[in-house]
């Protein structure tokens, strides 16, 4: 299967999620969150630095739950950049 290549303003909102998320991290380590979301610490890494722009729905839910964040407030701040 053969992936159509992502848009400049899908790879900006991934990399504005990676953003949000390692600002809600703050000074816990990425292991400590990735343990707690039940991700593996490379999948934050990926997110975090916009190499993984379109991660997993559950993969972002977790993750949100581990920092805090609620689904909306990651959307909202998410949606800043024009689809």
């Amino acid at each position: 299967m053969v992936r159509t290549p992502l848009t400049p303003e899908e790879r900006e909102r991934g990399e504005l999620l990676g953003q949000l998320l390692r600002e809600a991290r703050g000074g816990r380590s990425m292991a400590e969150v990735a343990a707690q979301a039940g991700v593996s610490a490379e999948t934050l890494r990926k997110i975090e630095t916009g190499r993984a722009p379109t991660p997993a729905f559950f993969t972002v839910a977790a993750l949100a739950g581990a920092l805090g964040l609620s689904m909306d407030e990651l959307v909202t701040r998410c949606a800043l950049v024009a689809v």
